[in-house]
């Protein structure tokens, strides 16, 4: 009997559609059942930051086919929704540095066309921010970003917007993959020819008006203004050949920063990625080129962006000459404790949102300056739809910053979604000031953890491939679910949530109802204060297990940090 995989092999093979090269690909791995089997067994699926594959022909890859097959879905969601209203307001497009992303990019305006909703792209790659702020500014019924964020090179992907600039939640979210799900990808698709698109005044091309208005918001978000010698603060930069490029560079030279040097190697957009194979800011090994040139010209900070330029990164040197990589909670930190220094307008019902996985520590800031803390589940989207609800008057709360552990952060709303074009402005901005006061980010940082607890965290990532990795995932999710937990790393457990069942249990036999979005989320928190979270990626095939402690001094919470990795991961093992 042939499985469902061989028969959409054959189906795909023989399909009209494919021309003759997709066909010699598909050919080619005819006797490859594995392969076969990983590119048809599904289809690929939203996740929280939308759907991302690697480019291949297949049900289960990233291509034209499946672009055009979202799209689709998509209009039908506009046009069932909200009828003549959706379709007179269009859809804002943008695509990043990834190879096959004007292809996919054209593709999908070429279906709104089609089915008669106006697309407005953009002319040439534009960042995950400005796509956001293109949404909202064009008053468009939703928006599309072609990315796959810091994915490796084989990658691409798929993010969906609605009207308000965030990333689809609910209901949107879950009403437009029905509405993908039924889409027949050979027989359903309504697409018209890009010249066609264009003459019919449904294809609409952005210009640098965008830009200009994008930029002026990105710059409102800027505390201090008249630092001295800022103009001779030394800063490498790196968007590590993605998008972020020229808004970044044109921001700090508009800001009055002058020594500017970004690293030549990884300048242009590149979406081989020819310098980093994982072009990820969390990872320090990106961060090899730019310190190299900061060495060479006396700079202490190294900034970079991941390709579609939504998160920045960090490496910062102290005054002994040794070099430090921040990690996203870090650099969370960082921000709202200089914001919350030096923002002389924080208002009285001011929130802070960030997520179930980002560092018990903000709340402890927060509380310091009378700040409520709002956690949404992981995914920036959830930040931003909280951003409306605050505007909606659903709680009684201004939005002052939300972050989230991997390097995303957002000041101000002009945006809905992570931005590192405005994050890279105050960054510099911050290293700048404390500079001026002959100070750094490295002894900020630890003034910090001086003053309200050494918390260390880390995430410790366990990647399985195809649907194999799948499936061992799905079973590691659901022992850990199935089993009763008193004592992990040798400390009792005083809170379990399972964010799924949406319960919360203490253990003195308290239980509450979590009053968030259902997810295949399961959290500890230990009698010492540790965290330890465990989460299946929404957009890589990992499980990640995010672990927080905190003690008296850092040596002790590296200590405990070490100890807790090693014990909670023989305790997993031991659940297998």
């Amino acid at each position: 009997m042939e499985s469902i995989a061989l028969k959409n092999y054959k189906l795909w093979l023989n399909a009209d559609i494919l021309d003759d090269n997709e066909k010699k690909e598909l050919e080619e791995i005819k006797n490859d059942l594995q392969e076969i089997e990983e590119r048809f067994y599904t289809d690929l699926s939203f996740g929280t930051g939308g759907m991302r594959g690697i480019r291949g022909v297949g049900r289960n890859r990233i291509n034209k086919y499946i672009i055009r097959k979202a799209t689709q879905g998509l209009a039908n969601y506009i046009i069932k929704t909200t009828g003549e209203i959706g379709m007179k307001k269009g859809v804002a497009i943008s695509y990043d540095c990834r190879i096959g992303s004007i292809e996919y990019a054209i593709n999908a305006a070429c279906v709104l066309a089609g089915n008669g909703i106006k697309a407005y792209l953009f002319k040439t790659l534009r960042t995950t921010p400005e796509l956001s702020f293109a949404t909202r500014e064009t008053k468009s019924q939703a928006g599309i970003m072609i990315t796959a964020s810091h994915n490796p090179e084989e990658y691409n992907g798929y993010k969906v917007y609605w009207d308000d600039g965030g990333q689809i939640v609910d209901p949107q979210a879950t009403g437009i993959v029905d509405e993908v799900n039924a889409v027949d990808i050979f027989h359903d698709i309504k697409i018209v020819d890009k010249n066609e698109a264009i003459k019919s005044g449904f294809l609409i091309y952005l210009d640098e008006k965008i830009d200009n208005k994008y930029i002026e918001e990105v710059e409102k978000a800027a505390i201090r203004l008249d630092i001295p010698n800022k103009d001779k603060f030394k800063i490498v930069y790196s968007p590590l050949h993605g998008t972020a490029r020229v808004p970044v560079q044109r921001v700090l030279k508009e800001m009055g920063y002058k020594e500017v040097y970004t690293v030549p190697e990884q300048e242009m957009p590149d979406g081989n990625f020819p310098t980093c194979s994982y072009a990820n800011p969390e990872d320090k090994n990106v961060f090899k080129l730019s310190i190299k040139l900061a060495d060479k010209i006396g700079a202490n900070i190294c900034l970079a962006n991941d390709p579609d330029g939504d998160r920045v990164g960090i490496a910062i040197k102290d005054k002994n000459g040794n070099w430090h990589y921040p990690n996203g909670n870090q650099i969370g930190i960082l921000l709202l404790d200089y914001i919350l220094k030096s923002k002389k307008d924080i208002p009285k019902n001011g929130a802070v949102v960030t997520t179930i996985v980002s560092t018990p520590m903000i709340d402890v800031i927060a509380d310091d300056y009378k700040l409520k803390v709002f956690r949404t589940l992981t995914g920036f989207k959830y930040i931003g739809e909280k951003i409306k609800e605050f505007e909606n008057k659903k709680y009684d709360a201004t939005y002052v910053f939300g972050f989230e552990e991997s390097i995303g952060y957002l000041i101000n709303t002009h945006v809905r979604d992570k931005d590192a074009v405005v994050s890279s402005m105050l960054i510099v901005e911050m290293a700048a000031y404390y500079d001026s006061i002959d100070s750094d980010i490295f002894e900020e940082l630890n003034k910090i953890y001086d003053k309200y607890g050494w918390y260390k965290e880390s995430t410790v990532s366990v990647t399985k491939e195809g649907k194999t990795g799948l499936e061992e995932i799905t079973n590691t999710m659901n022992k850990l679910r199935l089993t009763k937990h008193n004592v992990i790393a040798g400390k009792k457990v005083i809170i379990y949530r399972d964010f799924q069942l949406s319960i919360e249990k203490k253990s003195n036999g308290e239980e509450n109802i979590l009053d968030l979005p259902k997810s295949n989320v399961i959290q500890f928190i230990l009698e010492d204060g540790t965290y330890v979270t465990a989460r299946p990626s929404g957009t890589e095939p990992k499980i990640k297990y995010y672990i927080c402690v905190v003690d008296k001094t850092e040596e002790k919470a590296n200590i405990k940090l070490e100890s807790v990795e090693k014990e909670f991961q023989e305790y997993i093992s031991a659940l297998q």
